[in-house]
């Protein structure tokens, strides 16, 4: 059976940042284990279109085991991942019929608290003016607001020649470089996801 992440990021309209997404995502997969049975990875810009073509699949092709991955924006209480993109204000998204419930996986916050899991790789990449004592130092990653997140990471590259982190110029370079081994240790939803990812993998 075919395997497809749905991936929300790479930009509605932007080719180049969509590339970027697919290769990001591509190769943090391939780090963590996955480099000789890879899903397909898609692309799909903003969240609302992340879902809306996790359904269509769903609907349209029952032979793909279809998986959509999109930041949870907030604190993720709810034991089922679809009641908290049910129950939040921003999403009220529905599990679509054929779907199961570990069909859905959450970064949570956002990507960017994958980061936060190794800062020696974001030392790496931006170099030298990289301030990591701007970044919060919470041992959950997942407890670190959105809000919070942004502004560490601002704060911290702002006086590198890279210059102030960008979602969109430096996140998906930065999601390449990252260990998976540390996220997946250091996140329980992220390790949620490889875990599944690589059951269906292994029996696809």
């Amino acid at each position: 059976m075919k395997v497809m992440v749905f991936v929300e990021g790479g930009g509605d309209r932007n080719k180049a940042l969509a590339t970027g997404c697919r290769r990001g995502f591509r190769t943090f997969i391939e780090k963590a284990g996955f480099d000789n049975r890879m899903p397909t990875i898609i692309a799909c810009g903003g969240r609302l279109g992340a879902y809306k073509r996790f359904c269509t699949a769903i609907q349209s092709h029952p032979s793909v085991n279809a998986i959509l991955l999109v930041d949870s924006e907030a604190p993720v209480t709810a034991a089922d991942r679809w009641h908290h993109v049910r129950d939040r204000p921003g999403d009220r998204w529905t599990q679509p019929a054929g779907s199961t419930p570990e069909q859905i996986h959450l970064m949570v916050q956002t990507m960017e608290a994958w980061f936060h899991c190794d800062v020696e790789a974001l030392a790496n990449y931006y170099g030298s003016g990289f301030q990591r004592n701007s970044l919060r130092s919470n041992l959950n990653v997942e407890q670190i607001a959105k809000k919070d997140l942004f502004d560490g990471l601002k704060k911290a590259t702002q006086r590198t020649r890279k210059g102030a982190y960008s979602k969109g110029l430096h996140s998906f370079e930065i999601l390449s470089l990252i260990d998976p081994r540390k996220v997946h240790g250091k996140s329980g939803h992220a390790a949620r996801f490889l875990d599944y990812l690589d059951k269906v993998l292994t029996s696809s």
